[in-house]
């Protein structure tokens, strides 16, 4: 992964923060457009192509979360990365459940964005590693998930899937009808178990079980205290 091909868009309003952020990532190679308000946010989004979107919630005529709709809307792929002053719990829950992938809660450190911004164009970049089948799709019961792609198919129905989604149905994928603690799924797919993310893993699962619901033989069951089994019934069962 060459940084100094990576596009970023940085969201921020404060002054101050803006530039300190934006010297910050130019300085380790990543190219960035920066947006003072949402609305100047969503005009450099149609006019450019972005590896990775960071994004305050708090923003002038148009705030963060209304940009990520819009955004999602459009692009279901790109990694958004809330950045957010509140530390109400209900805000945090809400940036992911319209489509964020994670958030860092004000005063950050560079170093921690700078990871969290690694960590997510590198898997950007490289999901998957390899499907069970070797041909670029895994299958789920009924459905065939594409990881390159990042879609989830049944019957001639495709839908889109963000990057964090995809990277929970890989995760229980290759541990069918395994009992995982929910301290080994937020270490393997977020990589840290705090509450919030704890709180942002239910969120997570509440969408898949939609996602899929259109097969009866695919449950994400909730194993209270301790974690969960992804239940998937063989075709012959």
């Amino acid at each position: 992964m060459n940084e100094s091909n990576l596009k970023i868009l940085l969201v921020e309003d404060d002054e101050a923060l803006r530039f300190i952020v934006k010297d910050n990532l130019e300085q380790n190679g990543y190219e960035v457009e920066a947006a003072a308000d949402g609305q100047i946010a969503l005009d450099f989004f149609e006019q450019n192509k972005f590896d990775l979107i960071i994004l305050d919630v708090m923003l002038p005529k148009i705030d963060g979360f209304q940009v990520a709709e819009k955004i999602r809307k459009s692009n279901e792929h790109v990694p958004i990365i809330f950045l957010t002053a509140r530390s109400m719990t209900e805000d945090k829950i809400k940036g992911l459940t319209i489509g964020g992938d994670d958030y860092i809660p004000k005063p950050f450190s560079m170093e921690e964005l700078l990871l969290k911004i690694k960590i997510f164009l590198r898997r950007s970049q490289s999901l998957p590693i390899e499907s069970q089948a070797g041909n670029g799709f895994i299958k789920i019961g009924r459905f065939l998930f594409h990881s390159e792609e990042l879609s989830l198919t049944i019957d001639d129905s495709t839908r889109s899937l963000t990057l964090k989604e995809a990277e929970l149905i890989r995760f229980f994928a290759e541990h069918p009808n395994k009992v995982l603690s929910r301290n080994e799924i937020l270490e393997k797919v977020w990589g840290s178990d705090d509450y919030f993310l704890g709180r942002s893993l239910d969120v997570f699962i509440s969408r898949l079980r939609k996602y899929f619901k259109a097969d009866p033989s695919v449950k994400i069951i909730n194993l209270h205290g301790i974690g969960f089994r992804f239940s998937v019934k063989k075709e012959n069962a």
